[in-house]
């Protein structure tokens, strides 16, 4: 694991880099299709398929939260989507340290390699560094951001959700992380990345609700 960790503290790595880097220890769940259309596909066009579900996925997310930010306004879009990613980062964390088969605990190196699957990685040039028992994820461009404001409309004030966002999914990664916000809209204190998130890992779960 230590070229692993080499690899992330030099910043981006790829999906791809962070499976081969995984195993062993780490063994990832075997996936059975269910749908047989995607078993003749080529590995290019798989590739260019997940990075189209995610847009999609994207788009969803989006598009509801507009509905309800026109008729009811920011407030009240943003108290739902609060409750939405409670939940949904629980989810996703829980399938992808299946997916990996991430040990207990997962560590630093685990929530590393499970912050490389989710949706928006596939959309957001982000970077990863480790130091001691510290982990920072730096969003460098988000999709989100710019679609707004591609739009003539404001930022997406996320630094509440985020932090629920990632407090919750590092958590189902590893219950001993404790997650802070360096940098997010509307507090930006880092103008070369979109969003920042500290991860540090303390000794026990109790201490990391502290």
């Amino acid at each position: 694991m230590r070229s692993f960790s080499s690899a992330l503290k030099c910043g981006k790595i790829s999906a791809e880099q962070v499976c081969a880097a995984v195993e062993p220890p780490f063994k990832r769940t075997v996936i059975v299709l269910k749908n047989n259309a995607l078993n003749d596909l080529p590995r290019e066009e798989l590739l260019r398929l997940i990075e189209l579900y995610s847009k999609n996925w994207l788009a969803l997310d989006g598009v509801w939260f507009q509905s309800v930010e026109k008729k009811r306004g920011m407030d009240e879009a943003m108290e739902h989507d609060a409750a939405a990613w409670s939940r949904f980062t629980r989810i996703e964390a829980k399938r992808i340290k299946e997916f990996l088969g991430l040990p207990e605990p997962a560590g630093l190196e685990g929530l590393a390699a499970a912050l490389s699957l989710r949706f928006y990685a596939n959309l957001n040039r982000a970077e990863t560094i480790i130091q001691g028992n510290t982990l920072v994820y730096r969003t460098l461009e988000c999709r989100v951001q710019r679609a707004r404001a591609g739009k003539g409309m404001p930022f997406h004030p996320c630094k509440l959700v985020g932090l629920i966002e990632y407090t919750g999914f590092a958590q189902v990664i590893d219950p001993r992380f404790r997650c802070e916000c360096l940098s997010c809209y509307p507090d930006i204190t880092d103008p070369d990345c979109s969003c920042a998130w500290l991860f540090t890992l303390a000794d026990s779960p109790a201490a990391s609700a502290g």
